[in-house]
């Protein structure tokens, strides 16, 4: 059963203003009002227009946002979704959509989804900073605005001010980020059940890049990962990854980097993160227990590097995600993450071995 958002809408609720442009994917211009919408009324979403008028969209289709470029001077947080991008448009966007941009009021928050970045770029609005945006554009990014720290590994990147996610379903990422920070990990865990996804999505968008395949040979290092996995509990170092695998040092973490797209070090933090969000979810086990039968030295050290992945404590990650249903089994690679890994252990206090 649908409820129409303004009939419950909270009062001084939260004024989000999507700037749908010509070419908008309407995928992703539907995303903001379908993930904020649902946060009990605390967001009212409304779509604009640089003038006003319908737009085109990059289907066989066209939409007419309720309001004019005006709408943007009012809007407590702006989303720019992604539109079709052309060489030409890339570099010089429509000078309508940089004046309605500009109405945006100091302090308002700006979030872009996949190509949406590329106006907020050239508006200067990203100098300096850290983004992202659909990796198979990172290149191009890269050589338009060379002052932007693009990092095209990771779903979102968030600045407080300014956020850039990637491309399709990172909106929805995004979004749900922007609800868990306004309002807590349960709202969000609520909104994402009411959208029928997972209310945190593990990695970042370099688990989808077009990478070549390893060679189809038992040189490669997949058959010690598998070895790894099943010692997750053990401080594992570089030197005993390489020697199972029968290589040098260096040929194996520069094989295992061409295969998965990291460091085996930040691998084996992923694997232990996932497994200890898998213990969290499904045991009573204490948060000490947990990180030692993971591979962290400490329980502190687990803390750190799940408040850095996920935004939250042990304690409140078991007590917001437990209510999800059962978490997917411990076996099986996790994909890479935004956030930087450490040492084998994840911390700075290794339980023995060399660092990676």
């Amino acid at each position: 059963m649908h409820i129409d958002p303004a009939a419950r809408r909270a009062p001084g609720a939260h004024k989000v203003v999507v700037l749908a442009l010509d070419g908008v994917y309407p995928f992703e211009l539907g995303i903001p009002h379908r993930v904020l919408g649902s946060a009990g009324g605390r967001y009212e979403v409304l779509s604009a227009s640089v003038d006003g008028q319908p737009v085109r969209t990059d289907a066989d289709l066209t939409v007419t946002p309720g309001h004019g470029p005006e709408a943007l001077a009012e809007a407590d947080t702006v989303v720019i979704p992604p539109y079709a991008v052309s060489q030409a448009s890339a570099a010089a966007p429509d000078p309508r959509a940089l004046a309605a941009l500009s109405r945006v009021r100091p302090g308002t928050r700006l979030v872009s989804i996949c190509t949406g970045a590329f106006l907020l770029a050239a508006a200067g609005l990203l100098d300096g900073r850290r983004a992202t945006t659909h990796w198979a554009l990172a290149d191009h990014f890269r050589e338009l605005f060379p002052r932007v720290e693009l990092d095209a590994g990771v779903l979102f990147v968030d600045h407080g001010d300014v956020l850039t996610s990637a491309g399709a379903a990172s909106g929805v990422d995004v979004c749900l980020h922007l609800v868990r920070q306004d309002h807590g990990s349960e709202v969000a865990n609520h909104v994402a059940r009411c959208c029928v996804v997972p209310p945190y999505r593990d990695g970042g968008q370099a688990q989808y890049i077009e990478r070549p395949l390893p060679p189809a040979s038992g040189t490669g290092t997949g058959p010690t990962r598998d070895w790894a996995l099943r010692r997750l509990e053990l401080p594992l170092s570089l030197d005993e990854l390489a020697a199972h695998a029968a290589m040098s040092t260096r040929t194996f973490a520069r094989r295992f980097r061409e295969e998965t797209g990291m460091s085996p070090g930040r691998w084996l933090t992923q694997q232990r993160l996932r497994r200890a969000r898998h213990l969290l979810e499904s045991s009573d086990l204490p948060v000490e227990r947990v990180a030692h039968e993971v591979g962290f030295a400490t329980a502190t050290s687990l803390r750190r590097h799940l408040a850095a992945e996920a935004g939250v404590a042990p304690s409140a990650y078991r007590r917001t995600f437990r209510a999800s249903g059962p978490a997917p089994g411990d076996t099986g690679e996790a994909s890479a993450s935004p956030q930087p890994a450490g040492l084998l252990t994840g911390d700075g206090g290794r339980r023995g071995g060399s660092g990676l």
